[in-house]
């Protein structure tokens, strides 16, 4: 319990230290979040430290119970009234705040707080990699459900990474560093180069000129 507790509050710093250095213009770039921009995903990670249980219950109301319709709305309203400094202070305040998703344990909080810190880093091309301890965590408890509610069809495709002893699914091997084929499991298509394959252009965001 020590070990993942230290391991959310390290990547909740290490993010902060990473927002905290961000030019102003990349705040409004574009994530691995389809339709957020940097801000509303800082807005989704700092929302558990935000709400309390009574306004969560009442946004579900408002949103027909529809958790991810919810999170939308929360997010691009709090993007629109915070600053940039704000929602950095607020991660860097919460690094020990002891929220985890329901069913999910410290280890789905942990898995928050990493995928959409990489929505935000590898959207921007900023060279960072998440700790291989805090990635065999996550991996380590991966279950059925993640990819059903996702919607990812791995079928006849391997990941396999080429940083840690991990593969996943049989198959065609789909290879790279573990944090992008954590992203693949999370539903993301990731910008080019990061994947090699046959499988590859599947999960490859195109290049528009």
């Amino acid at each position: 319990m020590t070990d993942i507790r230290a391991a959310i509050a390290g990547e909740r710093t290490d993010l902060a230290g990473v927002l905290a250095g961000l030019p102003a213009d990349d705040w409004d770039k574009p994530s691995l979040c389809q339709g957020w921009r940097v801000r509303e995903v800082v807005a989704h990670i700092t929302m558990p430290f935000r709400y309390s249980t009574p306004q969560f219950l009442l946004g579900m109301v408002k949103a027909r119970g529809k958790f991810d319709r919810y999170a939308d709305l929360a997010a691009r309203s709090d993007a629109a009234t915070l600053s940039a400094a704000e929602l950095t202070a607020c991660l860097r305040d919460n690094v020990g705040h002891g929220w985890k998703p329901p069913g999910g344990g410290y280890e789905g909080a942990l898995s928050h707080d990493v995928i959409h810190g990489l929505d935000i880093t590898v959207a921007l091309g900023i060279d960072r990699t998440v700790p291989a301890d805090r990635l065999r965590h996550i991996l380590g408890d991966l279950k059925p459900r993640q990819l059903k509610y996702f919607g990812v069809d791995l079928t006849g495709i391997e990941l396999r990474a080429t940083d840690l002893d991990w593969t996943f699914g049989t198959g065609e091997p789909l290879t790279g560093a573990a944090q992008d084929l954590l992203l693949i499991l999370s539903g993301r298509s990731l910008p080019p180069g990061h994947l090699t394959g046959p499988a590859a252009a599947r999960f490859t965001t195109a290049v528009t000129h």
